[in-house]
């Protein structure tokens, strides 16, 4: 009988046989207890299918209301809270909604970060709304970091078409968008995998520096992986969540992206995979998943029970390798991976409050 495989397998499935090869036969990674940093990614849209503001409203009030509570049941074995981060769409900005998830990142419980959908306005207009953005995040909510002088920023695209890359280029229009992000300030892109998706890149399963080709589409499809003391760097740090298959649950295979969706609650076994198919620098495995939150048939699920079970599951099958947990946002997840590829053992400091608070202006 023949194994009926995703759609788009020929664009990911041998970048993923050349993961699992590399974890099975690849040089063990010593004695110490392997490091499992953890983090949510949510592409966080208020207004998704909606107009309504204050059905947007209620969307954030219940994860203002909800994500405190489940962080302080679930800590890591530093005592850290869990952590989230809120992507929020440059086109659905408004002032009181993005500050009630400001507030939740000066409790020291999340962070938020950059998501955008465009489709071919050009280059100034992205430029443009991307800076405007930026600077709201920062003068208005006391969000983001600068280093020389410059936003630093975490990124996830709408609709998946990072770098034009849809096969329609629908949903961006820029081939040189990567080289646009890293003149931004973008610290690291962490829109895949996109599965199935014509946009999913080749590259499996390993975080790697993506150099821009600005004269063609999806320059990320090839890299160069983040190795422990490596100086190379280049143009954006992409760090992708797991992908791979899942075998055990049907009777066929189902892929596994690390998606937290309601029709898709996290078990034992997806607990697994995700330690066996994410990201490793040495003894380090780097768990990105990601979700969208605001959508009712996904925050009813995972607030009333599906996130503290995921974080129950991952703690008991840490413990059960030996492994230590950390729960960190996008932002602390980058710097682990730029202190091993300075050759720097990863020190993350508990989330402090940002001190800034909300300008009305």
């Amino acid at each position: 009988m023949s194994i009926r495989l995703p759609r788009n397998a020929q664009i990911w499935l041998p970048g993923y046989v050349r993961s699992r090869a590399a974890q099975w036969f690849g040089p063990a990674s010593g004695e110490q207890s392997p490091l499992v940093w953890i983090a949510i990614c949510d592409h966080y849209e208020p207004f998704w299918r909606n107009t309504d503001e204050e059905l947007a409203q209620r969307r954030v009030e219940l994860w203002r209301t909800k994500w405190p509570e489940i962080a302080s049941r679930n800590r890591d074995s530093t005592g850290q809270p869990a952590q989230y981060t809120f992507f929020y769409p440059e086109e659905e900005y408004r002032p009181h909604l993005l500050e009630r998830l400001a507030e939740m990142a000066r409790m020291g419980l999340g962070d938020v970060e950059v998501h955008i959908h465009h489709d071919g306005e050009g280059e100034q207009n992205f430029v443009d709304r991307m800076s405007r953005f930026l600077e709201a995040l920062d003068r208005r909510h006391g969000l983001l970091r600068k280093q020389d002088g410059k936003y630093q920023f975490g990124f996830i695209h709408g609709n998946w078409a990072l770098d034009n890359s849809h096969p329609e280029r629908r949903h961006c229009g820029l081939n040189n968008e990567i080289t646009l992000l890293k003149n931004l300030g973008c610290y690291a892109d962490f829109t895949m995998p996109s599965g199935a998706s014509p946009t999913q890149g080749r590259m499996v399963n390993v975080i790697y520096w993506a150099s821009d080709d600005p004269e063609q589409p999806k320059s990320y499809d090839t890299g160069v992986p983040v190795t422990i003391g490596a100086k190379l760097d280049a143009d954006l740090l992409m760090i992708p969540g797991p992908l791979g298959l899942r075998w055990q649950e049907r009777l066929l295979p189902r892929m596994e992206t690390g998606e937290l969706a309601g029709h898709d609650l996290p078990t034992p076994y997806r607990i697994t995979r995700w330690l066996d198919l994410s990201p490793r620098i040495g003894r380090h495995i780097f768990i990105k998943l990601y979700t969208h939150g605001t959508q009712e048939r996904n925050s009813g699920p995972l607030l009333e029970g599906g996130l503290d079970r995921a974080f129950s599951l991952l703690a008991a099958e840490c413990e059960r390798r030996n492994c230590q947990a950390r729960y960190v946002t996008a932002w602390q997840l980058r710097q682990a991976v730029e202190a091993l590829r300075l050759g720097q053992e990863p020190i993350i400091r508990r989330a402090s409050p940002v001190v800034r608070s909300f300008d009305p202006r």
